[in-house]
């Protein structure tokens, strides 16, 4: 697992952030890689199969004339 050196940071940055931890009763360092994952990779993100799943519904859907191949297909042989 990738680890992460934070230097010069300021004694203030690291009390709010003892802090902060303590309200939400974990360590320091689970609450900053809380922080970080939140600010990376927000829940309210917008994904792209989503996003374009959204405007096909929104141009009034697609319809594709495709005819399913029914022939039957011979079983693989190892041999």
């Amino acid at each position: 697992m990738p680890a992460v050196t934070i230097r010069n940071l300021s004694e203030e940055a690291h009390r709010a952030l003892k802090v902060r931890a303590a309200r939400h009763g974990r360590s320091t360092e689970a609450e900053i890689r809380d922080i970080l994952e939140a600010a990376v990779r927000p829940a309210q993100r917008v994904r792209l199969g989503s996003l374009l799943a959204e405007i096909g519904r929104q141009a009034g859907g697609v319809e594709l004339e495709i005819e399913r191949d029914k022939t039957s297909s011979e079983p693989i042989s190892f041999e």
